[in-house]
């Protein structure tokens, strides 16, 4: 399986990408919505973490322009819980919210597992 970690934090790009390599997933991580973009449409994953708010081209932009051709799974993840939530993602075209910063990384990745199942 393939997973793309789209987040302008290397904290959260790195804690994610070991926990997801040492389970066996294929990782590619992207500092920002324009490369992110850039790294859906060509390597085609099968999961995206997508952090919403970023410098340039922000998560809701990223999953608008993917529209409905991407068949990733997507998990949208925010610091600022209070204005995004489950129902915002799942309007946005996501199919879960986790608000960071993270209490348990495995309990994340078992999350994606669930949705990957």
């Amino acid at each position: 399986m393939k997973i793309l970690i789209v987040d302008d934090e290397a904290l959260v790009r790195r804690s994610l990408s070991r926990a997801l390599k040492s389970k066996g997933y294929d990782v590619m991580e992207a500092v920002n919505g324009t490369e992110g973009l850039q790294s859906w449409k060509t390597w085609g994953p099968d999961l995206v973490f997508l952090d919403v708010l970023m410098p340039g081209m922000t998560g809701p932009e990223v999953l608008k322009e993917i529209g409905t051709d991407g068949n990733a799974k997507v998990i949208l993840m925010s610091a600022f819980s209070g204005e995004h939530n489950m129902q915002t993602a799942q309007q946005m075209g996501a199919n879960l919210f986790v608000p960071k910063p993270f209490e348990d990384i495995f309990v994340i990745v078992k999350m994606a597992e669930d949705l990957l199942a």
